[in-house]
């Protein structure tokens, strides 16, 4: 069994795809070495999905590819 991330130390920046009054807004940490967890900014103290490094530069990597 996986033992979650102490995410008490993750700096928080919102998406730069979010608008600034933008309804749909996510936050990403990037100081977790190895890891990325993602939030929604609307509601911080709710759930948290953990993606690893690599898995999460894939995606960004066919977002952008798909915005071409």
């Amino acid at each position: 069994m996986r033992t979650a991330p102490d995410l008490r130390t993750a700096t928080w920046r919102k998406s730069s795809y979010s608008g600034g009054n933008s309804a749909e807004c996510v936050e990403v940490s990037g100081n977790l070495p190895g890891l990325v967890p993602v939030r929604d900014s609307r509601n911080p103290a709710g759930g948290v999905l953990v993606f690893q490094a690599a898995a999460w530069a894939r995606f960004l990597g066919g977002v952008r590819r798909t915005g071409e």
